[in-house]
């Protein structure tokens, strides 16, 4: 059942109705019935690996978390009779049940993950070798239906368990209120991978009809409906088209290709968040924002914070800063200072962090090398980057150019294609194939070819053009009023029949402009399949 189905829409409409029916203290119950409701349309078989993990989340934390209430109250019981020592002894011990806990269920749930995920991705690996060396039988492939969103409520559960392990909020006792956070159904399609504390205070708060709060969200998924079908949708033909025969679309089409999915995959994972968060603030719901006008941004480092920013944190807070400041790094960093200087000693537990950390991203996008390769190179390209920091700092004191508009505009541009080079990996899929990809964009640069009809020739007709551009401009126009507000916020300043023009003619460009219909078979979002 994915958004832009007919089945999702007349599904929410009935959920929408229900819970504010429904008595407000029994509206998450609704929301939780509606979650797996939701899930078994995607395989009632597949509900057994979102019970798996609720269950041994719910546990385990409500295990650890009692381990912190038994420490807290034992110190508070002896605040006067244990010596420093004696204290620092016992937390330690009370620690070390606590990561025991943690370990075994992180080891449960993210080898789920592995094993449905990547089994198969080791299997042709090992194959390969074996045939490399000789061998002429392999391992058999196994045949695991990845679950729905099996990757963003396992992240989401697990980050749940580890703040729970750090103290940083009391454990939840209601095991059907945990299940909602792992389960609540716009998430589920492609995040974003939220914190409980974020969610708590409203998921399972009481809610009143507000129609204003109600029209907000119903602007925000509509908005996000026009992104998906009228842009993302219509360029997919384009971008399948150039990326689906290397052999004949090469050179300045390579490029065409790059372009033209930057603005699917922004449009198509924007639109899904936007539809992700209106349906979230309908129901009084507040989720955080994924993206902040990513394509603005003048370097690498500022546009992951601002591109899936809950994927990102994730990682900054759960693997990056642990394996950082581990023991074996500190220890790395100490010696590595002691035989190779401070500067190397300073950057390798950074370097060999950063390294695994994307290695992991890659992985998490998919099970294939081209994703590997898109971690590693993002990675190197940051990194680079940071060495080089010293060498722009004093280009800037030189030339005073961080506030001239040409410079900035060089900058973002500049850093829209060094993503979209990296960003290409996700369409050939084959590594080979990319790089070769590459080398022709320098070798067969045939740039003319577009304004010679080349241009009608990847799968895209004048009149998708004449629907792309304007659709495309007012998408870039939104992104810049939305640096001072939202356009949403703009418009509510204006009079009623202002606000119904603009989205009744929103609507109306869906209908008419809209992908879809007779033949033509709605595509799921991109992220869905990670």
């Amino acid at each position: 059942m994915i958004f832009t189905s007919y089945e999702f829409i007349f599904f929410l409409v009935i959920v929408f109705a229900l819970y504010y029916m429904a008595p407000k203290k029994f509206q998450w119950v609704l929301l939780l019935v509606a979650s797996y409701t939701f899930y078994a349309y995607a395989g009632v078989k597949f509900l057994v690996y979102i019970l798996v993990t609720t269950v041994s989340t719910y546990i385990f934390s409500s295990r650890i978390g009692k381990i912190h209430e038994e420490q807290d109250m034992y110190l508070k019981q002896n605040k006067g009779e244990l010596s420093r020592q004696e204290r620092k002894e016992y937390k330690e011990v009370m620690k070390s049940k606590r990561f025991r806990l943690l370990v075994i269920c992180l080891f449960i749930n993210f080898g789920i993950l592995g094993v449905i995920k990547y089994t198969n991705f080791v299997i042709a690996n090992v194959n390969s070798l074996f045939a490399n060396l000789g061998f002429t039988r392999g391992l058999t492939f196994v045949n695991f239906a990845v679950p729905l969103g099996i990757s963003f409520y396992t992240f989401q559960t697990m980050g749940y368990v580890i703040d729970i392990y750090r103290g940083k909020y009391k454990y939840e006792k209601n095991l059907f209120k945990l299940a909602l956070f792992t389960s609540f159904f716009p998430q589920l399609i492609q995040g974003p991978i939220s914190r409980f504390d974020d969610l708590k205070e409203t998921m399972f708060s009481e809610h009143s009809f507000d129609s204003s709060n109600i029209s907000f969200g119903v602007h925000r998924i509509i908005w996000g409906y026009f992104k998906k079908l009228v842009i993302a949708d219509r360029l997919l033909s384009g971008v399948t088209t150039i990326v689906g025969d290397p052999a004949t679309y090469q050179g300045v089409y390579v490029l065409l290709g790059m372009f033209f999915y930057a603005i699917q995959l922004y449009a198509d994972f924007t639109g899904g968040i936007d539809i992700t968060i209106g349906i979230g603030q309908i129901f009084g719901i507040r989720l955080k924002e994924n993206f902040i006008r990513p394509f603005f941004s003048k370097s690498v480092t500022e546009y992951w914070r601002r591109w899936h920013i809950s994927l990102g944190s994730w990682f900054r807070d759960y693997m990056f800063y642990p394996i950082s400041v581990s023991g074996p790094m500190l220890k790395l960093s100490k010696s590595s200072r002691r035989l190779l200087g401070d500067g190397i000693g300073k950057r390798l537990p950074v370097y060999i962090s950063s390294i695994i950390v994307w290695f992991t991203t890659g992985i998490w996008h998919g099970a294939a090398w081209n994703f590997i390769v898109w971690g590693l190179l993002n990675c190197l390209v940051i990194l680079v980057s940071q060495e080089l920091e010293p060498l722009y700092v004093r280009f800037h004191n030189r030339f005073d150019v961080r506030a001239n508009f040409t410079f900035r505009l060089f900058q973002v541009v500049r850093t829209f294609w060094i993503m979209s080079f990296i960003r290409i990996l996700d369409c050939y899929r084959d590594v080979g194939t990319t790089f070769r990809m590459y080398g022709t964009i320098f070798t067969k640069f045939n740039f003319m070819e577009l304004f010679r009809g080349g241009l009608l020739e990847v799968g895209l007709s004048i009149s998708d053009y004449i629907v792309l551009i304007p659709s495309v401009l007012l998408m870039l126009v939104v992104s810049l009023i939305g640096r001072r507000t939202s356009l949403r916020e703009l418009l509510a300043e204006r009079s009623q029949a202002v606000r119904y023009a603009a989205f009744a003619a929103i609507i109306f460009g869906i209908i008419i402009f809209g992908a879809y219909g007779i033949g033509y078979d709605s595509s799921k979002f991109i992220y869905s399949q990670f």
